[in-house]
């Protein structure tokens, strides 16, 4: 095996395969380091959810090219990708009042989106409350995608089409820079060289560098996800968020009513625990839904702990009730999943001119991700 290539990559999850499959695009020797048997992050705890429509300046700008991207992979192998579009379901009338902003700012940038009315909702979407929607606004080129799935053949693709070097079961405790080149360093002993590293590293600030992220200001998010029994008369296309949704995202908060948003007293408790509820229906006909927020500093991730709240879950279930007739509180397990992030934006820091850490992207990988990694490559590189 070689231990020399143009560029090392450390961590699997889709930021990192990423940019290991945009180098190996530009004939660049790519080796991809993940230290467990598969990416368990927040890779492949999300949604799998594409969604442009709910990011803000250059995110939203990564998230369409994601989009193409995603599309181009489809064509030449099955990601799982399906465009079934994303559509925001308001359900007051400032939630309302925002779509409508929204569809106005994306009909003026050429963003492809709908206005539905209440009556257009319950038709597109019969399992829908019928006391809920008051119109919504859909943007038909979003994706879903099964991201456990997804990830493998993704990285069975940039493997066995692109070239990619991939060593699982591979972790990194040292990496530094000499004579010229950088220096990674496996738990088996291992070495390897190369004229740059990304380290990709999620939310694992222990092995690498613990000194430089426990001042970093990165904070970590917990979120806690749940996932149904199967609904096979069930049709659910696309990506389904409500109205908290609405009164979240990045694209929401910079329309000019966003500053007059007043909060009904029936959302209290979920934002107290950063509750928005999604759906999306895998590919087996069972329904994601989600999700909560919890945070911590990079240097207190524990404090979070790994364990299910209860009390969250039964919110997020109460809630999805309010929206959705199918039998929601059929479920058959729940999950927490971590991600890290960051104030401004995204974390990127040079240690020297051939190792850069990036990190902190928050919740906007599945979307941005594959954008975002392109252009950082083609920097890297020119």
């Amino acid at each position: 095996m070689r231990t020399h290539y143009d560029l090392i990559v450390v961590g699997g999850g889709i930021m990192g395969t990423f940019h290991a499959y945009h180098a190996a695009r530009q004939n660049k020797s790519v080796l991809l380091l993940e230290k467990d048997n598969f990416p368990v992050g927040a890779t492949v705890r999300n949604f799998g959810q594409v969604v442009p429509s709910g990011l803000a300046g250059r995110w939203f700008n990564y998230g369409q090219r994601s989009l193409e991207l995603y599309q181009e992979l489809q064509s030449k192998t099955d990601l799982t990708v399906r465009k079934h579009g994303s559509v925001y379901i308001a359900s007051d009338a400032d939630e309302w009042q925002l779509a409508n902003e929204l569809y106005d700012y994306y009909q003026a940038i050429g963003y492809p989106c709908e206005l539905f009315t209440k009556e257009a909702c319950l038709e597109k979407y019969p399992y829908l409350q019928k006391q809920y929607p008051v119109g919504a606004i859909f943007f038909p080129d979003e994706m879903t995608v099964d991201s456990p799935l997804l990830m493998q053949r993704f990285l069975a693709y940039c493997v066995e089409k692109e070239g990619v070097t991939y060593l699982n079961n591979a972790t990194v405790v040292e990496c530094q820079s000499s004579n010229g080149k950088a220096n990674v360093r496996l738990t088996n002993q291992k070495s390897f060289q190369a004229d740059k590293v990304l380290i990709c590293n999620g939310h694992e600030f222990r092995m690498l560098y613990p000194e430089l992220f426990a001042e970093s200001g990165l904070i970590v998010s917990k979120l806690q996800m749940l996932q149904t029994i199967a609904f096979p008369t069930l049709e659910m296309q696309g990506n389904i968020l409500t109205g908290l949704t609405i009164r979240r995202y990045e694209s929401f908060q910079q329309l000019s009513s966003y500053t007059n948003l007043t909060t009904p007293a029936h959302y209290d408790e979920l934002k107290k625990w950063g509750i928005h509820v999604l759906f999306k229906q895998a590919l087996d006909g069972s329904v994601v839904v989600g999700d909560s927020h919890e945070y911590a500093g990079a240097q207190n991730v524990d404090d979070l702990g790994y364990h299910i709240n209860d009390y969250i879950n039964q919110l997020i279930i109460d809630e999805a009730k309010r929206i959705v007739t199918f039998p929601v509180e059929k479920m058959q397990m729940s999950w927490a999943g971590f991600y890290s992030q960051t104030s401004d934006e995204i974390y990127e820091y040079d240690i020297d001119e051939h190792i850069r850490i990036i990190t902190g992207i928050g919740g906007k990988g599945m979307t941005s991700s594959g954008g975002y990694a392109e252009e950082t490559i083609s920097r890297l590189f020119s």
